[in-house]
């Protein structure tokens, strides 16, 4: 008999935020699958540090590129393709040997996450379940304080690699808005913003639940790029409440 695919979310970061139930799968599955960046941990990874059962089965996956190139790029289009499928071929063959298998990514798994990928390539071919985490956007706008809609508010969630004339139209009718893959976007997202009226109510939130944690106005930051952790906020409940 195969095993069983878990597709596990991580949470923002804090090891606090993992689920009873992600916590419980880890502590009793002889394979943890994760991705991570070259030279780097893996923060799903991190994340489980302490939640991994004794004498379990690793699979890193290490992407081939991160920023270095453009998602429109063909050729990371390519690599990424042969990279999520080779990672597939790795899991397959765990679960072929009857092992369940605990595919690991942060945040919820199908939200902007890796693991979709190893996911579209393996669930119809195995046992799956899948466990959901915390978004990124929870973690970051608890920390915040920042409650972000109400009553009949429409939250619009926007990749900040959209093009400016994009974001603009998008921001413009928004009640709330929360902007992902800031990164090197950030003077693109500020002038949006700024074009559509919201730079006043716009924060930036940097590591959110993680060490290092850093939650600003977003006009008061003053660099011009943004780790791969960050995100901006733009609360709405701007109605009678």
């Amino acid at each position: 008999m195969t095993g069983t695919l878990y597709t596990i979310g991580m949470g923002p970061g804090d090891p606090e935020l993992v689920t009873l139930k992600a916590a419980r799968i880890l502590a009793g599955v002889p394979v943890v699958a994760f991705f991570a960046k070259r030279g780097r941990v893996g923060h799903a990874r991190s994340i489980a540090a302490s939640l991994i059962g004794a004498g379990a089965a690793e699979l890193r996956f290490e992407y081939p590129y991160t920023t270095e190139i453009g998602h429109d790029d063909p050729q990371y289009r390519v690599a990424m393709d042969c990279f999520y499928g080779k990672s597939a071929e790795a899991v397959a063959a765990a679960l072929d040997g009857g092992d369940d298998v605990a595919l690991l990514c942060e945040g919820d798994p199908f939200f902007y996450g890796s693991a979709m990928y190893l996911f579209d390539r393996l669930a119809r071919a195995y046992r799956s379940e899948t466990v959901p985490g915390v978004a990124g956007m929870s973690g970051c706008w608890s920390r915040a304080g920042l409650p972000m809609v109400h009553g009949d508010d429409v939250l619009s969630i926007l990749p900040g690699t959209l093009d400016e004339a994009d974001l603009v139209a998008r921001l413009s009718g928004a009640h709330a808005a929360v902007i992902m893959k800031v990164g090197r976007n950030l003077e693109k997202i500020r002038r949006a913003l700024e074009l559509a009226s919201l730079i006043d109510r716009a924060v930036y939130v940097e590591r959110g639940t993680m060490s290092g944690e850093r939650i600003v106005p977003l006009r008061d930051l003053v660099t011009p790029t943004a780790p791969y952790f960050s995100m901006i906020l733009v609360p709405g409940r701007q109605g009678v409440r």
